[in-house]
């Protein structure tokens, strides 16, 4: 049996354990045969072995905080001293007493990982209270409040500091978010005075704009009304249920005025009409000048036109652009065209042109004598630079040639 070399039976049946130190007597099994003596107290090592090598494993996992496997190893330890069984004692003592360095440094790792949760944690909190005394500063009263919020569920989340930087931190956050709070207080109680003093003026605004609704001096009413305008705007926002009223009385005011002014013009448009007809006949003698053949005929043709055209009155304003940019667009073409022969028959850019010109050539006459020579010396790289360089230049040269041809 396995437990002969750890342990004996005596005459008397007294069992003993073999260790280190010697015997030690751990039962008495009398009137029984020693194998099963020895199996009993086997059996109880057994069970010892098994807690060691639960243990072990949990300490080696991780699973077991340094605390509490430092205290299950002298717990476990203790056992081994005081057990009565028959097995390898020695060697689950020192299996334990391995154990101790790896809960130490485990022990360290641990106290380290606080130490960095804890830095963590002053980092995070350093931030909430920044960015709420930022909040605090400023004026974001619909967002704000939220995120005053988020930032204290996110302080409640993070672990406590040590007591002096944790306080500090904490009335730096709650002096914020005291500060947004009262600053919010004061800016919607503004609000609330201003949006009456804003109903105030609207009322007036809209019992004016009721007044003016049956006027008929069309011009000054109309400046009116957008005086009217512009202050209602300037008055800023009333409170809702009363600003929509308001508004509602102020704009059926102006559509009765601005209804009954756009009946009479209407009545005026209608000569603008026929005004608008006789232009666009006219634009069809205008725009036959194009294309300009001979610029001065085309300028003779066209003052002609442009007399008739000034003879007829005004045309509807949502026309004017219309065929406004149609007779631009004559205009700048007969411009065009007399520009064109101007430049044609200017002395000064025709010498500048045939300058150019001879540059051009002079320059390439002196790249093919350098491309030659470097040629003559072997020097190919030159010659290619040169080649390159009269091939660019050779571009340019066609380039002013065919502009100084436009002067002929």
């Amino acid at each position: 049996m396995a437990g002969e070399s750890w342990g004996r039976v005596a005459e008397d049946g007294t069992v003993f354990v073999r260790t280190k130190d010697g015997e030690r007597a751990v039962g008495q099994w009398p009137d029984a045969n020693p194998e099963e003596a020895l199996a009993f107290y086997t059996r109880r090592y057994d069970a010892l072995a098994f807690e060691v090598d639960l243990l072990e494993k949990r300490v080696q996992a991780g699973t077991v905080s340094p605390d509490d496997a430092r205290a299950a190893v002298k717990k476990v330890t203790s056992s081994i001293d005081e057990a009565q069984a028959v097995g390898d004692l020695d060697g689950l003592r020192a299996r334990l007493e391995a154990l101790t360095p790896l809960v130490a440094q485990q022990k360290e790792k641990r106290k380290a990982e606080r130490a960095a949760k804890v830095e963590e944690a002053r980092s995070a909190k350093t931030k909430i209270a920044t960015e709420a005394e930022t909040i605090a500063a400023g004026t974001d009263w619909r967002h704000g409040v939220t995120r005053l919020r988020e930032l204290l569920d996110e302080w409640k989340a993070l672990p406590r500091l040590d007591k002096s930087s944790d306080d500090e931190l904490w009335h730096r956050f709650s002096s914020a978010r005291t500060t947004y709070t009262r600053h919010r207080k004061q800016h919607f109680a503004e609000l609330s005075s201003k949006r009456e003093e804003a109903a105030v003026v609207k009322e007036r605004l809209a019992a004016e704009a009721e007044s003016l609704a049956s006027s008929n001096d069309w011009g000054p009413t109309s400046g009116r009304f957008r005086d009217l305008m512009r202050q209602w705007k300037a008055a800023g926002p009333a409170p809702r249920e009363v600003d929509d009223k308001l508004w509602a009385r102020f704009r059926a005011a102006q559509d009765t005025f601005f209804g009954a002014r756009d009946a009479v013009q209407a009545e005026e448009n209608a000569e603008q009409v026929e005004n608008l007809q006789a232009k666009e006949a006219l634009l069809v003698e205008i725009e036959a000048i194009l294309p300009v053949e001979d610029a001065k005929v085309a300028r003779d043709q066209l003052r002609e036109l442009l007399d008739r055209w000034d003879q007829i009155g005004k045309v509807p304003r949502d026309s004017m652009r219309a065929i406004d940019s149609r007779l631009r667009a004559v205009e700048q073409a007969v411009k065009a065209a007399e520009d064109e022969v101007w430049n044609r028959s200017n002395p000064e850019a025709r010498a500048r042109a045939e300058a150019t010109v001879k540059q051009l050539q002079s320059l390439i006459a002196d790249l093919e004598k350098q491309a030659a020579k470097a040629e003559s010396q072997g020097n190919t790289r030159k010659a290619n630079e040169a080649r390159e360089a009269i091939a660019a230049r050779r571009e340019w040269l066609t380039q002013a040639q065919n502009a100084l041809a436009d002067f002929s």
